[in-house]
């Protein structure tokens, strides 16, 4: 019986494991990964990319501001609801944490922005770096 109950406990105990460490996993996108994969609504995510020039939308009065997220291959629309960093502009690249609404908008409940002209993650540089040379090829083929 003692057995039993120590093999049951740590049964238990791993599945609790298992189960917050589930919760508590970020996954990373691009905006062509994300639409391309369309995790679940409700899933916890990290959206990178950078802002769209001009996609900035405030509502006077309101901390609400709705941007689009690119990758230069695809965008996706972000909502958040507060302070934005002060290093936030458009073209600029920033990191989402977030939640999928059913609607595809990412509700973010934190914005992070490039802490300087250096550095940016190397998923969203290397998603830019494709869709440059995808655009670079479409271009070549257009020509005579």
């Amino acid at each position: 019986m003692l057995i039993t109950a120590m093999v049951a406990g740590l049964g238990v105990a791993t599945g609790l494991a298992v189960l917050a460490i589930g919760e508590n996993m970020l996954w990373f996108f691009t905006p062509s990964q994300l639409l391309a994969d369309q995790p679940p609504p409700g899933n916890r995510i990290r959206l990178g990319g950078l802002v769209v020039e001009g996609s900035v939308r405030r509502r006077p009065g309101d901390l609400e501001v709705r941007f689009d997220l690119s990758d230069r291959a695809a965008a996706v629309t972000v909502a958040f609801r507060g302070l934005l960093p002060d290093l936030f502009r458009e073209g600029q690249g920033i990191v989402a944490l977030g939640r999928l609404d059913a609607d595809g908008v990412l509700q973010a409940e934190e914005v992070l922005a490039k802490h300087d002209e250096t550095y940016m993650p190397p998923e969203i540089a290397e998603s830019i770096g494709e869709a440059k040379v995808a655009e670079r090829a479409a271009a070549a083929e257009r020509k005579p």
